[in-house]
């Protein structure tokens, strides 16, 4: 995992609400174990044809959403079945946060999990980003996870919550064995200092 600090992006809008993981990446995926090639396969049903051809109005398929790492999404974002490959498809895309007003809790998870930041926002800010994106489709947002800031295209800032442990292994860049792995002196010196006690019978 690289480490993410400050992201500066243009904007992908997929508004609908209630994307569910089975959207994400369709059941017919999950066999793979690999993460590599992954992204080719998000919104598969959504973004191809039956013949496997891109459809050009799906929004991923348009040129002006290339290169985008930020992904505006509608409410309840992640919802239905646990996969984890659902955040190594939006990542393999190339997406590094996906802003919404809430997200299934199991998928939020899985993405901190796994490097991708869940940005959760009010309605009214909500609402503000899709205007401002209406009215300027190249507006970036920029994401400054130290201060836990996302500053929208106008220049308003807001600030997002997350638990300190998920914010340090992205900071890192690790995930929950190498932010335990990069401790590993730490935890044999105290390990050494206290010894377990000798059970006498």
């Amino acid at each position: 995992m690289e480490p993410f600090t400050t992201l500066i992006s243009r904007v992908v809008v997929l508004p609908n609400e209630n994307i569910d993981t089975d959207q994400i990446i369709p059941a017919r995926f999950l066999k793979a174990t690999d993460k590599a090639g992954m992204g080719d396969n998000l919104f598969a049903d959504w973004r191809y044809d039956r013949d496997g051809n891109p459809k050009p109005d799906f929004v991923l398929n348009r040129p002006e959403s290339q290169g985008c790492r930020v992904l505006l999404a509608g409410d309840n974002f992640g919802c239905g079945s646990s996969r984890e490959h659902a955040p190594w498809a939006l990542m393999g895309y190339g997406f590094q946060a996906v802003i919404s007003t809430s997200f299934a809790d199991i998928f939020r998870n899985n993405s901190l999990k796994n490097g991708l930041l869940p940005i959760i926002v009010d309605a009214a800010t909500h609402r503000r980003l899709l205007d401002q994106l209406a009215a300027d489709p190249a507006g970036p947002v920029m994401v400054d996870l130290a201060s836990q800031t996302l500053r929208l295209p106008d220049g308003s800032a807001v600030v997002f919550s997350i638990d300190g442990f998920s914010k340090d292994c992205l900071l890192e860049g690790v995930d929950q064995l190498g932010y335990l792995l990069k401790r590993d002196m730490r935890i044999q010196a105290y390990e050494a200092a206290h010894p377990a006690p000798v059970l006498t019978i």
